[in-house]
C-alpha cells in the first residue's frame, strides 16, 4: 500500500457516504479516475473477493441444473424493438454503437443492458422439443446502462458484473418453482456465504421488470438507513416466448410455447453491499472464505532477536500456508504500520510473533471480527485457527443479522412512517394494494417522504394493518417502505 494512505478518518456512523468514499479509496478496492464517468476500474484486492463470489455463485447454479454460456456483448435493436414493454423500460439507458471504422451501421447495435433479447433470440433456435426441458443457462458477464442517478463504485454504475440465468419450463408451475429456487439461492448465498442480512420482497407492479408478470427482490438495509436491491428473479410467463417465438413440440405432437424465468445476482453490486454493511471504522471486515488474504504473520522485529523471529514466522507460515491464503509480511516498514493496514484490509486473522512470544513460545493472534487478541501456544496454533477459521463467518453472520432483526418499523401513520425513515429504519405498514391501482398512494409516499414502496414480504407477514397508510382504504396488503440506493 502506498505510504500516503492513512486510516479512515471519520465515522461510519457519522458520515456514512463519506466513509464509504474512503473505505474505497484507502483499502485500494477501486479507481474513479478512469474518464468516463460511471466507469470504474476494480483494483486487485477487490477483484480477488469478487473472483471467489462469482466462483461459489457458479458452482450453486451448476448444481442446481444450469449450464454456462458465453453471449455476444452487441444486442440489434431490431430484438428489443420485439417486446413493446421492456423495450420502453430499458431503451433510455442503452448505450448504442451506430459505426465502426468509417462505416455507418444501417441498424443501432446496444451494448447489452440485460440479455432476454439476445438469449430468447436464440432459444427459439435452440429449443426444439419437450425433451429439451428444462432448459436452464446462465452466463457471467458484463452489462451497460446509461445511469441518469449519481453512480457510486459497485452500488451503482454505468457497467456492471452479474450473473444472469434464463430459464424456460414446459409449465406455469415449473416456472414458479424456478423462482422459489432463484430466491432460496440468493439466500444461501447472500446470508450463507456472504452474511448479508436481506429480505425479498415481491415488487409492485409498476415498479417490476419490463416486460415481467412479476418481480421478486432481495433488499438490504444499509447504516446509511437507505436499502440497496441485491439479486431479482423475474417470472415472464409467455411475454418473451410470443415475440421470440421460444416454444416446443410436446409429447402429442402440438406446439406450445415455453414459459420463461431470469434471474440476475450483480456480483459487484452485491461485493458493494457486503462491505458497506460489514465493514466498521477502521474498515473492511470480510467473510473468511472471501478475504484475499486470510491470515497475515506479522514478526514484532527487535534488535537482537530479528533472525529468530523471522525464522519462527516463517515455521507458522509454512505449518498453514498449505490451507489457508497466508501472507508473511516483511517489509520494512513498522509493525504498527503493518496492523493498521491489514486490518484497513479486512484480514481475518493477525498472528503477531515478537521476542517475549519467542520466550514463552507462543503467538499473539488478533481476530478482525471480534477483535479478540489471544495468546495461543505455538505447537496448539493450528488447531486453533482451524476452529476460528470454522466458526469467523458464522460468528459475523449471526450478528449481522440479529441486528437486521431491529431495523424493520411497523407504522400505523404517514408521520410515523417518516419518523422511521428519518431514523434509518425500514418502515411497515398496511397498504391499498401494490397492485396498479396503488401506485397513486406510492406516488404520495414517494412525494410526501421521498421514499419507495418496496412491496410485500415473501415469506409469512408478522405485521398486519386494518387499513392503507395513505388513503385509509382497507388494506389488503403489508408493504415496506425505505429510501434506496
Amino acid at each position: 500500500m502506498a505510504e500516503d494512505i492513512k486510516g479512515i478518518t471519520v465515522k461510519k456512523a457519522d458520515d456514512f457516504s463519506e466513509w464509504y468514499s474512503q473505505l474505497v479509496q484507502k483499502a485500494e478496492l477501486a479507481d474513479l479516475r478512469y474518464n468516463i464517468k460511471g466507469f470504474v476500474c476494480y483494483m486487485p484486492w477487490a477483484v480477488m473477493s469478487i473472483k471467489k463470489m462469482y466462483d461459489k455463485y457458479e458452482k450453486l447454479l451448476e448444481k442446481n441444473g444450469h449450464l454456462p454460456l458465453i453471449m455476444p456483448s452487441l444486442i440489434p435493436e431490431s430484438n428489443f424493438l420485439l417486446e413493446a414493454k421492456h423495450v420502453a423500460g430499458f431503451v433510455p439507458q442503452v448505450f448504442w454503437v451506430t459505426e465502426a471504422g468509417n462505416e455507418k451501421f444501417e441498424e443501432r447495435l446496444a451494448l447489452r443492458p440485460t440479455s432476454e433479447t439476445a438469449l430468447y433470440k436464440m432459444y427459439s433456435l435452440w429449443i426444439r422439443s419437450y425433451n429439451d426441458l428444462p432448459f436452464k443457462r446462465y452466463q457471467s458477464c458484463q452489462v451497460w446502462r446509461y445511469e441518469g442517478k449519481a453512480t457510486r463504485p459497485f452500488f451503482r454504475a454505468r457497467e456492471f458484473h452479474w450473473i444472469e440465468a434464463h430459464n424456460v419450463f414446459a409449465t406455469m408451475d415449473d416456472a414458479k418453482k424456478q423462482v422459489l429456487e432463484d430466491m432460496e439461492m440468493t439466500h444461501a448465498m447472500l446470508e450463507q456465504e456472504f452474511s448479508i442480512p436481506i429480505i425479498f420482497f415481491e415488487r409492485p407492479q409498476w415498479d417490476k421488470f419490463p416486460g415481467a408478470e412479476s418481480t421478486f427482490a432481495a433488499d438490504a438495509l444499509m447504516e446509511s438507513g437507505k436499502v440497496i436491491q441485491l439479486p431479482s428473479t423475474h417470472l415472464l410467463g409467455t411475454n418473451f416466448s410470443k415475440p421470440f417465438n421460444v416454444k416446443y413440440t410436446d409429447k402429442d405432437g402440438t406446439e406450445k410455447l415455453g414459459y420463461i424465468t431470469c434471474y440476475g445476482p450483480a456480483i459487484s453490486r452485491i461485493y458493494g453491499a457486503m462491505i458497506a454493511l460489514l465493514g466498521d471504522d477502521n474498515g473492511l471486515i470480510l467473510p473468511f472464505d472471501l478475504a484475499p488474504v486470510q491470515i497475515v504473520i506479522v514478526p514484532v522485529i527487535f534488535k537482537g532477536a530479528r533472525e529468530m523471529i523471522i525464522e519462527k514466522c516463517t515455521e507458522v507460515h509454512d505449518m498453514l500456508k498449505d490451507k489457508y491464503a497466508v501472507k508473511l509480511d516483511l517489509r520494512d516498514i513498522t509493525a504498527g504500520e503493518k496492523f493498521n493496514e491489514w486490518e484497513l484490509k479486512g484480514v481475518p486473522l493477525r498472528i503477531e510473533i515478537g521476542p517475549k512470544d519467542l520466550e514463552t513460545g507462543v503467538a499473539v493472534v488478533v481476530n478482525r471480527f471480534t477483535k479478540e487478541k489471544k495468546a495461543v501456544d505455538v505447537n496448539k496454533l493450528k488447531e486453533y485457527v482451524d476452529n476460528v477459521a470454522k466458526n469467523y463467518t458464522n460468528v459475523l453472520k449471526e450478528k449481522k443479522l440479529l441486528a437486521f432483526e431491529n431495523l424493520v418499523e411497523s407504522c400505523e401513520t404517514m408521520d410515523e412512517v417518516k419518523k422511521a425513515i428519518g431514523n434509518g429504519k425500514i418502515a411497515c405498514c398496511g397498504f391499498c394494494s401494490i397492485g396498479m391501482d396503488g401506485q397513486k398512494c406510492a406516488e404520495a409516499v414517494e412525494k410526501q417522504i421521498t421514499a419507495d414502496v418496496r412491496g410485500k414480504k415473501v415469506t409469512e407477514e408478522k405485521h398486519h394493518s386494518s387499513k392503507c397508510v395513505v388513503c385509509g382504504k382497507k388494506a389488503k396488503e403489508t408493504v415496506y417502505i425505505a429510501k434506496s440506493y
